[in-house]
Parts: C-alpha cells; sequence; structure tokens
C-alpha cells in the first residue's frame, strides 16, 4: 500500500512511522476473520482492513471525517487482528497514532469521556463518585452506567511491604477502588513465600486511558510520573495483576523514546503469571471446572498464553476449553461505557460461549473483564490468582 503524506504531516516522526507500518498491508484480509467488530457487522469499515484505509485517508489529507472517527471509536483495539496479519502490521500502533492525530485536530469529546479521563486515574476521586453514584443509581437511565456501579466498595486491606523490596507490586487504579482483594491476595501468596516486595504510594495511572481516547501527553504525562516515582534497581521487577495495564506498562519505552529510564523500567515489568510460574500452589476455591478467560491485553497484546492454564492444572484444577477464546468479551477498557451496544453483543457471545462448558467459576487476569462479565454470569467472576492458597 502506498500512502502520500500530505505537506502539513510530512515533517512529523511519528507520522513517517506510521506510513511505513500501514504500507506493510497487502490487503488479504486475515485480520478480518479475527476482528469481532467485523465479525459482528460484517462492515469493512469496522474491520482492521477498511481502517487501515481509513486512516490512510487521513495521513494524505491531514484531515478527519465522521467515517473514520466513528469506525476507531468502535474499534476494541484487541489486537486479535496481529497474530492473524501474514505481513506483520501492528495495527493496534496504526489505531493509537490515528487518534492521536484525531484529537490533535477535535477538541470535542462527551460528557461521559471527561468524567472518565477526570476520575478513572485518581482512585481516591474515583471511589468518592462511584459511591455517590451507587446512592443515585436507581434512577440513572443508563443501563451500562448502572451496570457499571453495581459492585459494592470494598474495604481495602493496607498493603505495605518492605522498603528493601525487590518486587514492586502495582495496585492500578479501578483496581485498586472496586477489586483491592486481588494485590492484597497477591501480597499474601508473596509473603508466605517469605519474597520481599514494596508498594509506591506515588503510584499514578498507567496512561492505558488517555492511550485508548487519543490524548497522547496526558498519558506520557502519566508515564514519566511512574519513571520518576517508581525508582528500580538492576534485579527489582515489577508485577501488574492487571494485565490491561501491563500491556502499557511494558511498552514505556516507545512511547517515552526520550525518557532515559523508560527502557529499565519496561524491561522490569511482569505479568504476574510470568512471576509466579516458577511456584507450586495449593486449591483455595473448591471449584473443580475452572474456565480461563484470558483477556485481549494478555494473548494478544503481551502475547502470554498457556502460563495461567499451566498454573492451575498444576494446582488442582480442570482447566476447560471454550470456543472462540480468542474473541474479546466487549469490555476494552471504557468501551463498555461507550459503546454500550457493541460491547453487549460480544459480551453476549462469550457468555454463551463460557456457559457451554459448565464451569464453576470462570477467571480472568483484568479487571475490565471481570466487572464486565460479573453481572452476566450465574457462576463467579474472579482473578484468577484467587485460585491460588
Amino acid at each position: 500500500m502506498r500512502t502520500m503524506i500530505a505537506p502539513t504531516l510530512k515533517n512529523e516522526e511519528a507520522v513517517q512511522d506510521l506510513v511505513a507500518e500501514i504500507n506493510k498491508c497487502v490487503h488479504c484480509g486475515f485480520c478480518n476473520s479475527v476482528c469481532p467488530t467485523y465479525q459482528l457487522t460484517g462492515n469493512e469499515l469496522q474491520g482492521p482492513r477498511g481502517r487501515i484505509y481509513l486512516v490512510k485517508g487521513l495521513l494524505e489529507r491531514d484531515d478527519t471525517n465522521e467515517a473514520l472517527e466513528d469506525s476507531l471509536s468502535k474499534c476494541l483495539t484487541c489486537r486479535a487482528c496481529e497474530p492473524a496479519c501474514p505481513s506483520g502490521v501492528r495495527y493496534g500502533k496504526i489505531a493509537e497514532e490515528a487518534r492521536f492525530l484525531i484529537a490533535n485536530q477535535s477538541s470535542h469529546r462527551s460528557f461521559l469521556q471527561r468524567v472518565l479521563l477526570n476520575l478513572i486515574p485518581n482512585p481516591t476521586k474515583f471511589k468518592q463518585l462511584y459511591r455517590v453514584g451507587r446512592w443515585f443509581r436507581p434512577f440513572i437511565l443508563s443501563k451500562s452506567v448502572r451496570e457499571a456501579l453495581s459492585r459494592k466498595l470494598q474495604v481495602a486491606t493496607t498493603i505495605t511491604g518492605t522498603e528493601e523490596g525487590t518486587v514492586i507490586l502495582l495496585q492500578g487504579c479501578v483496581q485498586q477502588a472496586l477489586t483491592p482483594e486481588v494485590v492484597a491476595h497477591l501480597a499474601t501468596l508473596l509473603e508466605t513465600r517469605e519474597i520481599r516486595f514494596r508498594v509506591v504510594s506515588q503510584e499514578s495511572c498507567c496512561g492505558s486511558l488517555n492511550l485508548h481516547l487519543g490524548e497522547k501527553e496526558a498519558a506520557q504525562s502519566e508515564m514519566t510520573a511512574n519513571v520518576s516515582q517508581i525508582r528500580i534497581g538492576s534485579d527489582d521487577v515489577i508485577l501488574s495483576s492487571a494485565s490491561g495495564c501491563g500491556v502499557t506498562l511494558k511498552e514505556y519505552d516507545r512511547y517515552l523514546p526520550q525518557v532515559a529510564d523508560a527502557s529499565s523500567f519496561a524491561r522490569a515489568v511482569r505479568d504476574i503469571s510470568e512471576y509466579l510460574v516458577q511456584y507450586e500452589f495449593k486449591k483455595a476455591h473448591k471449584a473443580e471446572r475452572v474456565v480461563f478467560q484470558s483477556p485481549c491485553t494478555l494473548q494478544h497484546g503481551q502475547q502470554i498464553s498457556g502460563i495461567v492454564e499451566a498454573i492451575l492444572t498444576r494446582t488442582g484444577y480442570e482447566v476447560i476449553p471454550y470456543r472462540d477464546a480468542s474473541q474479546c468479551c466487549g469490555s476494552a477498557g471504557t468501551y463498555s461505557l461507550l459503546q454500550p451496544k457493541q460491547a453487549r453483543a460480544l459480551r453476549d457471545k462469550k457468555i454463551s460461549a463460557l456457559t457451554d462448558v459448565a464451569p464453576d467459576v470462570v477467571v480472568t487476569a483484568n479487571v475490565g473483564c471481570q466487572l464486565f462479565l460479573e453481572p452476566a454470569l450465574d457462576v463467579p467472576v474472579l482473578h484468577w490468582i484467587e485460585l491460588l492458597e
């Protein structure tokens, strides 16, 4: 594919990299065969190939349009298309950079987008508004927002660790507010194995939310704050128990090319499955049949597959495969709130596949997936480490 860049964009380095990525596309359409939104709509513009054509037009005109903005807003950025692409097109990067360009041209944000951008990266403010939202929940017209407010706030366990710990536990934003038991359980798993860890009180948002909504500078500011505040030694490991955060944390060097410590920071990040695979565990749940719903950010973004299933099998659970396991559940960060119709349609397909195998419990590795699936299933939905004694 050949792209003629608009004169106003020719001197931008990011645009040159974007064009190089677009030009890898050979129009084969293999991406559409695995794209959830294309499978749902059958619309070429709702698949990666069509979106790449629309982004190509953006670069050639230096002007956005309704078709492009609608198409990208309905993209989950699940990256299922990347392993399916024979040319190695990094579609996630294309979608991301296009959103940055669109954000530069348009300052319009919906009320809900502004609320999410202002509150989610701040756990304290988020918890306060969430608590208020639950009081008014019966009067909220939006079904998706009412459902998002369905979980009761947990009393968080204070996690202290030790200043000498070589393992750094990240607590996240939404996870810290709505599922604090996950990191608390991880801390206990480490303590019982005499693994020294520490937490960082100045931990900032990983930047994922701002990235997904095209706010590049805000995302980079959060990332820079983390690199500055979370000082690491040569033997330190940064553990993320939310795969949606982990996939971004592991790419800090790409987002912060001018920040000296960003590369060493990114190299230190591990998903907890990569770290815990070296240990043995006993069962902590009465369940026998377990389904692991692998988040897109784990299997496609971080390209981690089979590790969680191996740990759970070794622990004594029967891990049940299910159809279309590579497809997105529809959560995708804020997608379930900003695109509720499509998100629910994707969730319905996921729920059908999960219930067909009759599990005792469904486990996942990302807080967004857990919270989105939980109200729609008749069996418990947990973070997978909660099954480990």
